[in-house]
């Protein structure tokens, strides 16, 4: 219920747009983000948005780079990732949370199912 799209092989300093599409349940959350799975490192959460207000969320990692926004009538939150870097390889998932706790303590409730992005040397 969460559809991501977007990843792809990209140089280094190249741009990419992620986007992921919320239907049915996954659309009645109160944020929505992108978490990312890089090769032999934890899961982390880069860029979060919520639905109401548009408030955002950057790690430190991705700031300045990555930009996140959403389409409420669309249902649709997309992630620009500019000047990519070969440390931004990984697995990038949409992801969900239903209460502002949730979103807060990264607990999220809706995962999708990964989109692969490999940005070369």
């Amino acid at each position: 219920q969460l559809q991501a799209s977007g990843g792809g092989l990209v140089q280094a300093g190249g741009s990419l747009r992620l986007s992921c599409a919320a239907s049915g349940r996954t659309f009645r959350t109160y944020g929505m983000g992108w978490s990312r799975q890089c090769p032999g490192k934890e899961r982390e959460f880069v860029a979060g948005i919520t639905w109401s207000g548009g408030s955002t969320y950057y790690a430190d990692s991705v700031k300045g780079r990555f930009t996140i926004s959403r389409d409420n009538a669309k249902k649709m939150v997309y992630l620009q990732m500019d000047s990519l870097k070969p440390e931004d390889t990984a697995v990038y998932y949409c992801v969900g949370a239903t209460s502002a706790t949730k979103y807060v303590l990264r607990n999220f409730d809706y995962w999708g199912q990964g989109t692969q992005v490999t940005v070369s040397s």
